[in-house]
């Protein structure tokens, strides 16, 4: 059984919208957001980075930050930005992406159920970085922002979502500077709601897609919340955080591709060498198509050349769904025993770029000199990250890269 309610969303008038709306917190660096918020004086960065709005340097853990946060969400509403609506409601967020659609519904999941493992996870977290959000949340009294869900897909859910989209027009529907459409409907039909939490009743298990720590941090402060009030009954709003979620179906995930500073003192040659032990490898011809075209195809650019990879049987346990992963089969094989990245999470050689940049961006590090080699990946698949979280596996860092990315300022979850 999987819990999925409705609640009274905090969500900007409409002619405010586009411009309150924003990326989420970690997706730009704070001399980014402060440049959004020169552009756009509304953009909800003031809360998701409120850092902005203090002097330069300050420390972004430091309590003001957090207390800055607070004073400007609420100033959203004082100010008659934003509003809170007068009964519980689903909302259908769609988002469209080179003209690929895919519609989320926005409500509230259970903290107990994130606990209990019914909401699956595949990435680890770091402490600080809940720490980070924890802070946050319980400063603003609310999730500011959602965290992105996936289920498998259910024809129930799939016909609500279209009968309202339908036969109701949205209260938002605008293009923000990226090229990103974003529609909101709301499905304030008792019937509609009914059904809705019938259908995610019947779900065995929902899935965290994107927001590991976000989810965490939000389940968190449900927990630090029921210490402060112990004679909580399980129905206050602490007890629930916001999602967005999105049938399987409708997802995308890109390439998520890896790029090195050094070849760990090794030449050109040698390097070719130690990858054809474990690697079938072959130059791609000027001109041809080289990025990967299946599973277990890696693209690699070194000394302005292209070579296809793929790891020769034996050299990893196809039955283990983690170690079948691209991205570990090319960490367990090349990565960690040739260029001696042990850690990529923590190694400083290795950096990562997200698929949406194209593979021109690769091409562009290594030319430059900036990186020594490059890899592209094969897309890490749905099934994929479905299978790992219902074995109970955790994928390498850095598996995945969404898009589009979910908007914040869009609905806002009050704790109170």
């Amino acid at each position: 059984m999987s819990i999925f309610k409705p609640f009274k969303a905090v969500r900007p008038v409409p002619e405010k919208a586009r411009d309150i709306a924003s990326l989420p917190y970690d997706v730009m660096d704070s001399d980014e957001a402060r440049l959004e918020v020169k552009k756009n004086p509304l953009s909800f960065i003031h809360v998701e980075k409120p850092e902005v709005d203090l002097p330069e340097g300050t420390d972004l853990y430091d309590p003001k930050v957090y207390a800055k946060a607070k004073e400007n969400l609420y100033k959203y509403i004082s100010d008659g930005h934003m509003i809170q609506d007068e009964k519980p409601m689903f909302y259908i967020y769609r988002q469209t992406m080179d003209a690929r659609e895919q519609y989320g519904l926005v409500g509230l999941c259970s903290v107990d159920e994130y606990m209990d493992g019914t909401i699956k996870k595949h990435e680890h977290t770091r402490a600080a970085k809940e720490a980070d959000r924890i802070r946050h949340v319980d400063a603003c009294d609310a999730h500011p922002s959602p965290v992105f869900f996936t289920y498998r897909h259910q024809k129930a859910i799939d016909t609500v979502v279209e009968k309202v989209c339908k036969n109701t027009k949205p209260v938002y529907d605008f293009v923000s500077d990226d090229g990103i459409g974003h529609s909101l409907w709301l499905m304030d039909d008792p019937q509609d709601q009914a059904a809705i939490e019938k259908a995610f009743a019947g779900l065995e298990h929902l899935y965290v897609a994107d927001g590991h720590h976000r989810t965490a941090s939000a389940a968190k402060v449900g927990l630090l919340r029921r210490e402060q009030y112990p004679n909580y009954t399980g129905d206050e709003e602490f007890n629930f955080f916001m999602t967005v979620i999105f049938p399987d179906n409708q997802l995308k995930i890109y390439d998520y591709n890896r790029v090195v500073k050094d070849l760990n003192g090794l030449s050109d040659e040698q390097f070719i060498a130690k990858v054809k032990e474990k690697w079938d490898i072959s130059e791609v011809p000027a001109g041809e198509h080289f990025a990967p075209a299946h599973l277990h195809q890696i693209s690699m650019y070194l000394a302005g050349k292209w070579y296809f990879l793929s790891p020769k049987h034996g050299t990893w346990d196809e039955n283990d769904v983690v170690e079948n992963l691209d991205v570990a089969i090319l960490q367990k094989n090349l990565l960690h025993p040739i260029l001696g990245i042990e850690d990529p999470r923590t190694d400083d050689r290795i950096d990562f770029v997200g698929g949406i940049r194209g593979l021109g961006e690769l091409i562009k590090r290594v030319d430059s000199g900036r990186e020594k080699v490059a890899f592209a990946m094969y897309p890490t698949s749905m099934d994929e990250l479905i299978g790992i979280a219902d074995a109970g596996q955790i994928m390498p860092p850095k598996s995945t890269w969404f898009e589009p990315k979910l908007r914040s300022g869009l609905f806002i979850h009050l704790l109170k």
